[in-house]
């Protein structure tokens, strides 16, 4: 498996981006092979998938599927690149410098909005499987997203998924957006780092940085959206989250590609769901494991409740997205979106 870094995409332009850097023992590292990656790349022999954060729980699919050889055995090529936000995989997908993103559902219909078509392909989670926390020295004035006026929340990036769902719980709690100040920290140590200095007074992040701010004491869950009750609770239903999504142009001319990967990551989500937290980190990078192996077991267990276990769309989610949406995006409100073309189900259900 190989990965990109943001710096290093930058560096090396258009064609060199796709030379990658080894990931846990899944890749060949020489020259040579990193230069035939390139070329295969750029004659689209592989499918570039850009991923919100390798190593975070809610998008594990994506690695796992390389690590259990399931790409492989559907005879497709993928390199799983890296970016700290999925806002920032979702402009290298409009850019053309990927042909999938593994990120949350949500960013389908503000793009639609914007003019772009992009669908999800593999619903890979029913809920966001993201948690509000706040710090230990905040926590006293900070009970609920109702006390979000005058704080500083973390974000891991503007216009990300967690930037959405921070001011949908605002809205939804009588707080005006202009409210609070939303502070881009990104996740695992920046953000654990931002909320004990004191940059940010409370965010929303996801598995394995949950249970490492809960090990060190650092902060408390304000609102936990993990699993379906604690999205239909915080969101009014079930928010389908951690896809894979594509341009629909470039779906609808690889078709057969498309396939490939759907049956590879219903394969990955079948495999989730019948073993155990211990057997799935086994299966992970262990440096992924950065608390410890027995935190990063727990962090996947706390996460498992959030995915599907057949990569298909939940029937009442893309309009949970919408509503949510645009109680706080004014061109999304004012927008006529066409949930019907956000997503697609025909490859998933030939999976199998």
């Amino acid at each position: 498996m190989r990965t990109f870094s943001k710096t290093a995409r930058a560096r090396a332009g258009a064609v060199a981006a796709v030379m990658c850097l080894t990931l846990a023992g899944c890749a060949d590292d020489s020259s040579s092979n990193k230069r035939n990656s390139a070329l295969e790349a750029a004659k689209g022999d592989i499918v570039r998938i850009m991923v919100g954060g390798l190593d975070k729980v809610i998008y594990m699919p994506a690695v796992l599927t390389q690590r259990l050889g399931y790409f492989q055995e559907e005879g497709v090529t993928v390199d799983l690149l890296s970016e700290p936000a999925g806002v920032q995989a979702t402009t290298a997908l409009v850019a053309g410098e990927v042909q999938g993103v593994v990120g949350f559902y949500d960013h389908t219909l503000d793009l639609q909005v914007k003019g772009k078509q992009v669908e999800s392909v593999v619903q890979l989670a029913q809920t966001p499987g993201e948690v509000e926390i706040v710090s230990k020295k905040a926590a006293g004035d900070l009970a609920s997203p109702k006390d979000f006026k005058g704080k500083k929340l973390g974000v891991t990036g503007l216009g990300s998924s967690t930037d959405f769902l921070t001011k949908y719980l605002a809205v939804k709690n009588g707080v005006k957006v202009s409210d609070f100040t939303p502070v881009a920290v990104g996740a695992g140590q920046t953000f654990v780092s931002a909320l004990q200095q004191g940059s940010i007074d409370g965010g929303m992040t996801t598995d394995p940085t949950v249970a490492q701010v809960l090990a060190k004491g650092a902060g408390k869950v304000l609102v936990d959206m993990r699993t379906p009750e604690g999205s239909r609770a915080a969101l009014g239903g079930l928010y389908p989250a951690s896809s894979l999504y594509m341009n629909t142009s470039w779906v609808n001319s690889n078709k057969d590609v498309v396939q490939k990967l759907a049956n590879a990551f219903v394969k990955t989500l079948t495999w989730m769901s019948e073993h155990t937290p211990e057997e799935i980190a086994a299966k992970m990078p262990e440096d992924y494991a950065k608390g410890g192996k027995d935190l990063y077991i727990e962090a996947i267990k706390n996460t498992l409740p959030m995915f599907t276990k057949d990569g298909v769309m939940p029937e009442d989610g893309p309009k949970t997205v919408h509503e949510v949406l645009k109680s706080f995006n004014p061109a999304l409100k004012d927008a006529k979106v066409d949930l019907e073309k956000t997503y697609t189900t025909e490859f998933v259900k030939k999976a199998g």
